[in-house]
């Protein structure tokens, strides 16, 4: 049986401090929960731009909108455990 990990991708642009701060949870959390971490700059996307704009980071888990502004990190940990 393969075992299948999660993806999570942070949607955001250079310069915003709550973007990093986002990357901070995300990386202390994947060193004891691996996932595959995907990082998307905004600002050279027109399309994510108007999208997302100032509501980032925005954080998908598999797809699926889990965070926006902040990481939460005992929820994060939460969704990794229960989603298949």
């Amino acid at each position: 049986m393969t075992v299948q990990r999660h993806k999570v991708t942070l949607y955001g642009k250079s310069e915003c401090c709550l973007c990093d701060e986002a990357m901070e949870v995300l990386h202390k959390v994947a060193a004891v929960m691996p996932f595959d971490l995907e990082k998307i700059d905004i600002s050279a996307q027109p399309e994510l731009l108007a999208e997302f704009g100032l509501k980032i980071p925005v954080i998908f888990v598999d797809g699926v909108p889990a965070f926006k502004y902040r990481v939460n990190e005992g929820r994060l940990v939460k969704l990794l455990r229960t989603k298949c």
